[in-house]
């Protein structure tokens, strides 16, 4: 059947099913460890070179945008991490890791958690169900190789999931995925209206640091707040966790917060958690084990 190009003319059945491909299941939040009021999961996306090279660019000037994220942007990162003992969740598309070995090891090695985030940071929906299949399957098996770990969490690059992405993570025994909105807090994922058993620690474009920092000429970006601003909307997050007792989950880049005068928003979260004194730093896998005990 065709359907109509204007929506109003859409038939119940196929908006529905549409609504129905991927949706939240139940919330998951299980009281933290420890008595903890919140759990902060960091993440850092390592997109590096194939930020430009994900969308068919290889532009020289670009290329070494990214590498400034590796060489610069991810010991700024771990130092920082460090002098707060505290461990985050690093996702790695494969050829990041395949450019640098190095990095990746460096991270685990450090106690960091290591998550799939494509191939070559490539759109989802631009492929066959059979080509994101096989993605996810050697981009898994790529990081494994390199770093001895075997992820287990999930993340589209771009956050771009086609029809088949979390059918194909589900089925591929991942514990979470990290791409989707849906809510706050941890749920588990439905497709179709049936439990996959996966689950959800929901991003959002304003526990972002690209969406306030990046500059970038295609498409269009322009920083849109200083560094004491995206620290204040962090914190801020990170405070209304406590307040509900659920869950805040940053995701930052390298290439973007990894600079002299930006890295200090790290800092700065982490100072106010551990002052805090009732935050659980975690990554997101054990955070996601941890959830997973309210599926049982």
């Amino acid at each position: 059947m065709t359907l109509p190009e204007n929506a109003y003319h859409w038939p119940e059945d196929h908006w529905r099913a549409r609504v129905n491909k991927v949706r939240a299941g139940r919330r998951l939040m299980p009281p933290w460890p420890g008595g903890a009021k919140a759990a902060l999961a960091l993440s850092f996306d390592c997109d590096h070179e194939t930020f430009e090279m994900g969308g068919g660019r290889s532009a020289v000037g670009r290329l070494a945008w990214g590498e400034y994220g590796r060489r610069a942007g991810v010991p700024r990162i771990l130092n920082t991490l460090a002098r707060h003992n505290a461990k985050a969740s690093f996702f790695i598309p494969a050829v990041s890791a395949l450019i640098d070995p190095g990095e990746p090891r460096r991270i685990v090695a450090e106690g960091h958690e290591i998550g799939v985030h494509g191939w070559i940071h490539e759109v989802n929906g631009t492929l066959t169900p059979e080509e994101e299949a096989e993605s996810v399957a050697r981009s898994r098996d790529t990081l494994e190789e390199i770093t001895g770990q075997r992820p287990v969490g999930h993340r589209a690059a771009h956050w771009d999931l086609s029809d088949d992405t979390i059918r194909l993570v589900a089925e591929a025994g991942f514990l979470y995925d990290s791409s989707m909105m849906a809510d706050d807090s941890p749920y588990e994922l439905l497709t179709d209206g049936n439990p996959t058993g996966l689950i959800e620690l929901p991003v959002d474009w304003i526990r972002d640091d690209a969406v306030y920092l990046l500059y970038n000429r295609t498409p269009p970006t322009r920083p849109t707040l200083s560094a004491n601003d995206v620290a204040q909307v962090f914190l801020d997050e990170l405070d209304g966790a406590r307040a509900e007792g659920g869950l805040c989950q940053l995701v930052m880049h390298p290439f973007v917060i990894g600079y002299r005068s930006r890295i200090a928003i790290l800092d700065k979260v982490l100072s106010h958690a551990r002052a805090s004194g009732d935050v659980w730093i975690a990554t997101h896998a054990e955070i996601a084990r941890h959830c997973a005990k309210a599926l049982t």
